[in-house]
């Protein structure tokens, strides 16, 4: 009896180890980080934190890490459009209107894919550098890879958000919230199949 109570204590602690490297894994695990290179577009979708998605893309642009910033996005409201703003906050930065494109009809992330595709095939373009918020990118990337296909190159660049950690995603309000919300999204379009 003593030796099934020990394993059973080890088999117990298996999984409790295993159920935390889980848990604190789901962060790293929605945020995938390419290493850099260079690439045809950079395309930036809005979202939440908008406004540090933009300046992602920017700096990334400034890098000499692309010749081209596709900004996506529809408006929140009756104003213009986030696809409009983040143009207008890279004009602000100095980049040159030629290089900018926008989408200003998105409404998800499926149709940031789709509109983006459009605006990639008018370029000729195969290979770009995603920008989107971290808790965010995993999903972003999924549904970009499906929409775009296998002819394109997907890397990886989240934007900063000051109310996410990776590493610590559980220890505030939104953070816990957007992760499970953000698992939940990415599971449904895994298992089903349907991105839209």
């Amino acid at each position: 009896m003593k030796k099934f109570f020990i394993t059973l204590a080890i088999i117990l602690g298996v999984l409790a180890v295993l159920a935390m490297a889980f848990f604190v894994g789901i962060g790293y695990y929605l945020s995938p980080q390419s290493k850099l290179e260079k690439a045809d577009a950079i395309v930036v979708i809005s979202g939440g934190q908008t406004t540090s998605r933009a300046d992602k893309g920017i700096d990334l642009y400034k890098q000499g890490y692309s010749k081209n910033i596709i900004f996506s996005g529809a408006a929140l409201d009756d104003g213009p459009s986030n696809a409009a703003a983040m143009q207008q906050q890279a004009l602000s930065a100095g980049i040159n209107a030629r290089v900018i494109y926008t989408d200003e009809s998105s409404q998800d992330t499926y149709q940031n894919a789709v509109n983006s595709k459009e605006i990639l095939q008018k370029l000729n373009e195969k290979k770009i550098i995603l920008v989107t918020s971290p808790y965010h990118q995993r999903r972003a990337y999924e549904t970009f890879k499906q929409v775009l296909g296998q002819d394109y190159t997907i890397l990886n660049a989240s934007a900063f958000d000051d109310r996410w950690s990776k590493s610590r995603w559980w220890e505030k309000g939104f953070a816990f919230n957007i992760t499970l919300s953000e698992s939940a999204k990415l599971f449904y379009i895994l298992v089903t199949g349907n991105y839209k």
